[in-house]
């Protein structure tokens, strides 16, 4: 799978409203047939960052991903609303789901 986390900075003035904001783009990834999750969280320490943890199930789903309307359309309207470009870690790794975290396993 392709799985990728990527922070976002958002002005001040829009960090409230940023889920609003993404709504859209974020129910049509969501909906892509290639996407995995696609989940927003807001960082603890800075609340105008958010980290979006993604995946998709091979380079042909993230392909359609980042080629579609939706994509396009949140590059046009997503960056009026960041303080800087966006950070990003992309990698493949040869599973399709979450594993489990076994030093900190639930008995």
């Amino acid at each position: 799978m392709i799985f990728i986390t990527a922070k976002f900075r958002v002005k001040p003035e829009h960090a409230e409203d940023w889920p609003a904001i993404t709504a859209d783009f974020t129910a049509a990834t969501r909906a892509e047939p290639g996407c995995l999750w696609y989940d927003w969280s807001r960082s603890l320490d800075d609340a105008n960052e958010y980290v979006l943890v993604e995946a998709f199930a091979d380079d042909e789903a993230a392909t359609a991903h980042v080629t579609s309307d939706h994509f396009k359309t949140a590059q046009r309207d997503l960056p009026p609303h960041l303080v800087e470009t966006p950070r990003i870690v992309n990698f493949k790794v040869p599973q399709n789901d979450w594993s489990e975290l076994g030093e900190l396993a639930v008995k």
